[in-house]
């Protein structure tokens, strides 16, 4: 990553262009495995929001929070419980960014199959996921 991105107080100083290390991370298509694996210990800017991002009310201690789970039961129905499934899921993603999904009709085998396929690919050589690497 980029010299250029100075760290004040765990902020990203005036100078700092984002740009120039988003960049440079991009261009290492390793993404956040690879800092890892390489030993980095800090976090690099581009992961920093800036303090003026940040709610003065953002409430970090709310425990009320609950990923939000989808069942996808009626997911066909072209009536208001198929409507309301979609707009679930809108909602999941816009505010989330993820969601569990229940009732799908995916077999275990499946997903076992799914998670294991994912766990090889990401234990495969750097070299090798680079070919995939994208944002």
């Amino acid at each position: 990553m980029s010299n250029q991105a100075t760290m004040i107080n765990g902020s990203p100083s005036n100078s700092y262009d984002r740009n120039i290390d988003l960049k440079a991370f991009d261009e290492t298509k390793t993404g956040v495995k690879g800092l890892v694996d390489a030993g980095s210990e800090k976090i690099p800017s581009i992961f920093v929001r800036p303090p003026e991002d940040l709610s003065e009310d953002f409430d970090t201690c709310q425990e009320d929070l609950a990923i939000p789970v989808i069942d996808l039961t009626h997911v066909r129905q072209r009536n208001s419980q198929g409507e309301e499934i979609i707009r679930r899921v809108i909602w999941a993603s816009e505010k989330w960014g993820f969601f569990q999904v229940v009732n799908h009709g995916v077999p275990l085998e499946v997903l076992d199959k799914v998670i294991e396929g994912v766990k090889m690919f990401h234990e495969q050589d750097a070299e090798v996921k680079k070919e995939f690497y994208t944002r």
